[in-house]
């Protein structure tokens, strides 16, 4: 008799052997030092949010990354910087203003262009790559107005991008689930805000998950539009939880579809642990090293 195993789940099971391995030494109490490197082809710059994990301490999550062979700390503010530096690690996307009040309302464009330049000049004196913008909500205002104003607040700030050589990224968002009347809901919108202004340095986020939700269709989408995309995250769909069997993407293979891309930039996990954290995180981290 013959045992039929489909690739996916043996993905998935080695994956939980490592990742249990990780579990069981943090269980019991022992050093993050004792954590075995997970990451081997290192062809996927890998980061993670760390409000997905708020139990863990800065400096205990920055110990523990560091072992599995990430390689950044995801959506920090300056004050965290010296942390990670301590680390050897980088803030793969910096924190800048709120995401439902933004760049397409012309009243908040002082406000919100104050904290980019603030965010893009603390990564610039720390080397780091990334600050994140919002157009914000809709609130009745059409898709094109929405454009019009984003772009002429990106056009006030680019320059200082461009010459500090940080990333200025929108992020793309669902409007189905998670926020409702959010504006930059399509690659399409997104993608036409980066050709109005201009720059390398302005790209868009491209979160999968939220992607995913709106449109679909992801691998086609990053082969289609990747000279725009600055920087990634992951998260299982439905339910934003670990990226494993129980959802509908196969990371492995969108993995693969980014380095066919000849990217280079940070791919930040962001979902939602069900289970043990460290659990789903190792397994996350093994899944995209393709």
């Amino acid at each position: 008799m013959t045992s039929r195993i489909s690739r996916r789940s043996l993905i998935r099971n080695t994956s939980l052997l490592a990742a249990g391995a990780v579990a069981a030494r943090m269980a019991a109490g022992s050093a993050a030092a004792d954590i075995e490197r997970i990451v081997k082809n290192d062809r996927i710059n890998q980061s993670v949010s760390k409000w997905c994990y708020g139990k863990f301490k800065l400096d205990e999550f920055c110990a523990i990354c560091k072992k599995m062979g990430i390689k950044a700390i995801d959506l920090l503010g300056p004050g965290h910087f010296p942390t990670l530096k301590k680390h050897g690690l980088a803030c793969s996307m910096t924190n800048t203003h709120g995401l439902g009040s933004g760049l397409n309302d012309k009243k908040r464009h002082a406000e919100c262009l104050a904290k980019i330049r603030d965010a893009i000049e603390a990564n610039a004196e720390y080397g780091f790559p990334n600050v994140i913008t919002f157009p914000g909500n809709r609130r009745g205002m059409p898709d094109d107005v929405g454009i019009e104003n984003t772009v002429e607040a990106l056009k006030q700030v680019v320059a200082l991008a461009e010459k500090k050589k940080v990333n200025i990224c929108l992020e793309y968002l669902n409007s189905k689930v998670n926020h409702k009347d959010y504006m930059f809901d399509n690659m399409a919108w997104g993608v036409e805000v980066c050709k109005r202004v201009g720059s390398e340095r302005i790209q868009i986020l491209y979160d999968i998950y939220h992607a995913q939700i709106m449109e679909g269709d992801i691998i086609r989408t990053i082969r289609q539009n990747h000279k725009y995309i600055g920087h990634y995250h992951t998260g299982g769909n439905p339910g934003r939880n670990e990226i494993d069997e129980t959802q509908e993407l196969y990371y492995p293979a969108i993995m693969k579809a980014i380095v066919e891309t000849g990217y280079k930039g940070y791919v930040a996990h962001e979902f939602i642990p069900k289970r043990d954290p460290l659990t789903s995180l190792a397994q996350a981290v093994r899944l995209c090293d393709v």
